[in-house]
C-alpha cells in the first residue's frame, strides 16, 4: 500500500515545497493538490460535505505551480491534481501544463481530474454543468492526441481544433496517468472508459469500494483493458477504520491534511508514517 497525502495549499499553511520534502523525508510516495479556481460569492451550490464551506476552498493556490514547488525540491515523491476541473481550462494550456509538471518533476506527475460539483464556477467559465462530463471526456481525448501526436487534430461536439504543434510532450509513456475522481457506477464505467487509476473520494466506504471493484473488472475487460489501480482520495486519519480499508483492492491511499502551518502538519505525517504496519509495511 502507497501511502500520500492531500492538501489545499494556501498562503496561510506550510509551503508546497515544504510539505514535499517531509514527505519524502518520511517514505511517502505521492502527494496531490485540489483546485478551484475561484468561489462564486453566491454560495448556490451546497458544499457536498454539508456545513459551511472550509475557508481554504477560496484561498488555494494553482495547483500546478503548486507541483512545480513540489517537484523541484524532491526526487522520489510523486505529485500530482488530486483533483484538476478539466471542465474549466481549455484543453490546449492544460495539456502543455501537464506535460512540462511531467517534464520538470522527471517523469513523477500524476493528474487526477474532475468534473467538479460548484455549477456557478464552472458557468463562470462558460461550461454547461448539464453536460460537463462529456466535455471533460472530450478534452481528455483532445489531450491525449496532444501528447501522442507530433501534429495532433481533434473533432468533436465541444473540442475542436486542426493540426498543432505543441511541445514538450510528457516524459511518462503515453502520458501521465489519469486518476478519474468519484464515486458511484456513472463514475467507474467512465473511469473504465478513458482513465488510468479510479480514486474514488472521502466519503466511499471499504464495502462499497469491495462491492464495485468487481464491476469496475468487468468494465474494463468489455474494453480489453486491464483491472484499474484504485486509490482512496481522503484516507481517514483513523487507525481502527483503516484496518478496513486494509481489506479491500485499494492501492494507494491520500490523506487529508489540513491547511495548516508545519507545526501542526509535521506530526501528522510521522502518523501516517506509521500506519505503514497497518498494512505490513
Amino acid at each position: 500500500m502507497q501511502l500520500g497525502a492531500l492538501i489545499f495549499p494556501t498562503e496561510y499553511s506550510i509551503t508546497p515545497g515544504e510539505l514535499a520534502q517531509a514527505m519524502e523525508e518520511r517514505g511517502l510516495e505521492a502527494l496531490v493538490f485540489p483546485e478551484h479556481t475561484h468561489i462564486p460569492a453566491s454560495r448556490r451550490s451546497p458544499y457536498p460535505s454539508g456545513g459551511e464551506l472550509p475557508k481554504e476552498y477560496s484561498h488555494t493556490l494553482d495547483p500546478f505551480v503548486a507541483c512545480t514547488a513540489a517537484a523541484t525540491v524532491t526526487t522520489r515523491l510523486r505529485v500530482g491534481t488530486g483533483i484538476a476541473l478539466v471542465v474549466e481550462r481549455d484543453p490546449i494550456l492544460l495539456a502543455k501544463e501537464v506535460a512540462s509538471v511531467d517534464l520538470i518533476s522527471g517523469g513523477r506527475f500524476d493528474f487526477g481530474i474532475g468534473a467538479g460539483w460548484n455549477r456557478e464556477e464552472m458557468s463562470n467559465h462558460g461550461t454547461d454543468p448539464r453536460t460537463r462530463f462529456a466535455l471533460m471526456e472530450e478534452r481528455v481525448e483532445a489531450m491525449r492526441a496532444i501528447w501522442t501526436s507530433e501534429e495532433a487534430s481533434y473533432k468533436g461536439r465541444f473540442v475542436n481544433f486542426e493540426r498543432i504543434w505543441s511541445w514538450p510532450k510528457p516524459v511518462q509513456s503515453p502520458h501521465p496517468p489519469i486518476l478519474l475522481g468519484g464515486a458511484g457506477t456513472t463514475v467507474v464505467q467512465r473511469a473504465a472508459r478513458y482513465a488510468d487509476v479510479w480514486m474514488p473520494i472521502s466519503r466511499t466506504t471499504p464495502r462499497q469500494i469491495l462491492e464495485t471493484a468487481p464491476q469496475l473488472a468487468r468494465e474494463c475487460a468489455e474494453r480489453g483493458r486491464p483491472m484499474l489501480p484504485i486509490y482512496l482520495y481522503g484516507a481517514p486519519l483513523d487507525a481502527e477504520k483503516l484496518k478496513a480499508f486494509a481489506q479491500t483492492p485499494l492501492e494507494r491511499l491520500y490523506f487529508w491534511l489540513p491547511s495548516a502551518d508545519a507545526d501542526t502538519i509535521l506530526p501528522l505525517l510521522d502518523r501516517i508514517a506509521g500506519y505503514r504496519s497497518l498494512f505490513g509495511g
